[in-house]
């Protein structure tokens, strides 16, 4: 799994046309928080037990068309995107990749995100609904 930088994720992103943008964080995040634009969104935990989804590889690949096409996940700071990575690493998926800091970034001294880094942080484009 390549780790790539917000800026590096995006203009991967801009100049791969094959490849897509899937963000595993949960729905709410998704909805509320906000989400990169273009991001698709499939979740890797899922409520309420917060389980591992048991059709995330089923959904992946539907999403996806190939286990070969490029994919890049994101997530709030860049860990269960990485689980997800290895995963569909471990079910054939050949081309994957991890957005670093994520969506909303680390925490700082503050104990808030969004201010040290990430995908809202670097100024790349998103939306909320």
């Amino acid at each position: 799994m390549v780790n790539m930088h917000p800026l590096e994720a995006y203009e991967f992103l801009r100049n791969k046309e094959s490849a897509i943008l899937i963000d595993v964080r949960s729905e709410v995040e998704y909805m509320f928080v906000g989400h990169a634009e273009a991001a698709i969104h499939i979740p890797w935990y899922v409520e309420p037990a917060w389980e591992i989804n048991p059709s995330f590889i089923e959904n992946l690949l539907k999403t996806v068309g190939s286990r070969d096409r490029p994919i890049i996940f994101i997530c709030r700071n860049g860990n269960r995107s990485k689980e997800a990575g290895r995963h569909a690493e471990e079910n054939g998926f050949t081309q994957v990749s991890n957005v670093l800091y994520g969506f909303e970034g680390d925490i700082d001294q503050s104990s808030r995100r969004g201010l040290l880094n990430g995908w809202r942080y670097e100024g790349l484009p998103w939306e909320q609904c």
